[in-house]
């Protein structure tokens, strides 16, 4: 069934009863504005209200008139449902609990659903088998008990099977990663179609089911350092043949090729130093004739099977374009020599689908949380299927973010986001600058996005200024500041965070005495890095950050397992690299309190990372606590931690710094603190 016009979908949706957007507490008025330390502000926003009814939406499908996706939720224990929507209907669950359709391939993971032909195969999380759902019914594994992951299924409806991205970890030493076909009947571990190199990405095929594209790399290149673009033929008994090497030279970042309705192949390369999309053709890569300056396309692939553009019905192409920290979407015509800005206020894009004459969309606003959209290619009219949260606070506590940019060392120029204090019942003394959170994205090819964000409001609503830090190695950028943190790890990224404190200090935005740096995975190393080798911050919280890289080269797992050669250098022929930039080889410029947060099931970071220096400071008498969490893995994902997470670096930050905050939080136990203080 062809879905209903864009204008029909807005009738509709008149009729149908829409959630509240703004939460009862928050439009509250205020009486007076009261006068009232920076930090200690009373705020409506709980660490509890930024979790219930929240939800993340990813992994965009269309079948047989519905609208299909993912949706984690952080108060199912950060299980993945997956939803369905049709025109006059409300969204609807089709994977009962406790079905989790999350893949671990590469740990990260990526596209985990398939919908196709009233069909449903999910990668389960609890077990790795791949199943099979006709909604209403019980799940069928078409994969076997084994130690095998699977994702980015695609169908190959000409040979009745799906072609599938596979991981091995039954040989002794590294999993292998394979291309594998499976037939939709039985069930199957697989036939092998493509194998030898380290990594391949999701299969793309052409229209006529006659081709197949992808992309592989080996170490210890990533993702976004060098990967070799590959198309074939099927051959009469499905295998693969007249494969053809599309860059032989390599030294490029490639990814998502795609097919258009003429059976041209396209592919997004960083070749001209920018993401940009180009049409393949044998060796020839010819860049698609549309006027985007400093801008690329899509970004780093940590979770593979994302779509970072789509071809239009008209032959046109709808594009996730990042820019100096915003990913909006375009729609690029090469015949016309246009790039048209959709009229979506996006300040993040995660998917998006064309289907007929509308355009779905997974979005997040700077004002309001994310949305699942249906739109028309201009984006000019829309309708809310699903919002990423059940309500939000009043406009008034959003704060209004700065775009900034600063001198950092050797002459460089970093990036962020500043966001200052915003309540709007409170104000500080007009003497002094509040305490400033610098934030270190992950990665740390990430890149920080002025979404909404009730996470970032916790703090601005109680006095805290922030900066969310774009340092060298962030995406959006283009290829040479993504490459100016190789060599430097440890090195340029500190040095870009105590560059933006100091110089918002400097501006009267921040309070030198109460700087503050927090960050996860690769920005908690930074966190730990800035504590060794530089006395600019007064308080930090590592979450699940390294603090030894030489125990990491030998412990984490295989897609990472070499991207420190690039970030650091080779190992072992550089391993004065490796205990020059690691903390806990540095415990003497450890003197500033230091929290700790780590998952004990995390198989990227392992948590002897946060034990061992935990254990080195206390000995040393440096202010720290430690919070392991049982069950979670690089990030939590239950409700529950994530608010123990949040109240836990507030009543951190406090007693070292002083504050005495409105809220009632539960104690952490911090070793070193003298009790009086």
């Amino acid at each position: 069934m062809r879905l209903l016009a864009l204008p029909i979908l807005l009738l509709l949706a008149a009729c149908q009863q829409q959630a509240e957007p703004v939460t009862e507490t928050a439009t509250e008025e205020v009486a007076a504005v009261s006068t009232v330390p920076y930090g200690s502000w009373p705020s409506p926003i709980s660490a509890g209200s930024i979790v219930q009814g929240s939800r993340f939406m990813h992994s965009l499908h269309h079948d047989e008139g519905y609208l299909y996706w993912v949706e984690a939720r952080p108060e199912e224990a950060g299980r993945n449902t997956v939803m369905r929507w049709r025109a006059g209907s409300e969204p609807e669950e089709v994977l009962p609990a406790p079905w989790n359709a999350r893949t671990r391939v590469q740990e990260y993971g990526g596209r985990s659903i398939l919908v196709a032909g009233g069909n449903l195969w999910f990668s389960n999380f609890s077990d790795q088998r791949l199943y099979c759902l006709s909604p209403g019914e019980t799940p069928v594994a078409v994969t076997p008990e084994a130690p095998l992951r699977y994702g980015a299924c695609v169908l190959d409806a000409p040979r009745e099977r799906l072609i599938c991205i596979r991981e091995d970890h039954r040989p002794v030493g590294e999993p292998a990663n394979t291309l594998v076909a499976l037939p939709l009947e039985g069930e199957s571990e697989g036939e092998v179609l493509f194998e030898g190199a380290d990594f391949v990405s999701a299969a793309a095929l052409s229209p006529d089911g006659e081709r197949i594209a992808f992309v592989h790399w080996d170490h210890p290149n990533m993702p976004w350092d060098d990967t070799t673009l590959l198309s074939a033929r099927f051959a009469d008994d499905g295998t693969l043949t007249a494969l053809v090497t599309h860059n032989p030279d390599g030294g490029e970042s490639l990814f998502d090729p795609q097919w258009d309705s003429e059976g041209r192949l396209h592919v997004v390369s960083d070749r001209s130093n920018w993401w940009s999309l180009y049409r393949v053709n044998g060796t020839t890569f010819q860049p698609l004739d549309v006027p985007l300056v400093e801008a690329e396309i899509g970004g780093p692939q940590w979770n593979f099977g994302d779509h970072e553009y789509r071809f239009l019905p008209d032959g046109r192409i709808v594009a996730a374009v990042s820019q100096w920290g915003i990913r909006q979407l375009y729609v690029l015509d090469p015949e016309r020599g246009s790039a048209e800005l959709l009229a979506l206020d996006s300040a993040s894009v995660t998917d998006m689908l064309p289907v007929a004459d509308l355009l779905y969309v997974l979005h997040s606003p700077v004002s309001r949380p994310g949305e699942l959209l249906a739109t028309d290619a201009a984006g000019e009219r829309a309708l809310v299927i699903r919002s990423s949260r059940d309500s939000s606070p009043d406009p008034d506590w959003v704060p209004e973010y700065r775009p900034v940019s600063f001198p950092t060392a050797g002459g460089a120029t970093a990036y962020g986001n500043y966001y200052p204090p915003t309540n709007p019942g409170v104000q500080g003394p007009e003497e002094g600058a509040p305490p400033l959170l610098v934030f270190v994205h992950g990665g740390p090819t990430a890149s920080a996005r002025p979404v909404m964000s009730l996470s970032r409001m916790y703090w601005t609503s109680r006095g805290f200024a922030i900066l969310d830090l774009n340092y060298r190695g962030s995406t959006g950028y283009g290829r040479a500041y993504r490459q100016a943190l190789y060599g430097q790890w440890g090195v340029a990224d500190v040095e870009d965070a105590v560059a933006g404190a100091r110089w918002l200090a400097e501006q009267g935005l921040a309070d030198p005495e109460r700087l503050i740096i927090s960050g996860g995975s690769a920005g908690g190393y930074t966190t730990l890095a800035a504590h060794a080798f530089h006395d600019t911050f007064s308080a930090g919280a590592s979450y699940f950050g390294i603090s030894d890289i030489e125990a990491l080269a030998h412990e984490t797992h295989k897609f990472e397992s070499r991207y420190l050669d690039q970030l650091i250098g080779p190992y072992p022929e550089r391993k004065d690299l490796y205990l020059e930039r690691s903390p806990i080889h540095h415990l003497d410029g450890f003197n500033a309190p230091l929290l700790l947060l780590q998952g004990l099931e995390d198989k990227v970071v392992p948590p002897n990372q946060s034990e061992m220096i935990f254990e080195a400071l206390r000995s040393r008498g440096v202010p720290t606590a430690y919070i392991p969490f049982e069950g979670e893995g690089h990030g939590f994902r239950k409700s529950e931690n994530q608010i123990r997470a949040l109240e836990a670096e507030y009543y951190f930050y406090a007693r070292v710094l002083g504050l005495e905050p409105a809220d009632e939080l539960p104690p952490v136990d911090i070793i070193g603190l003298d009790p009086g203080s």
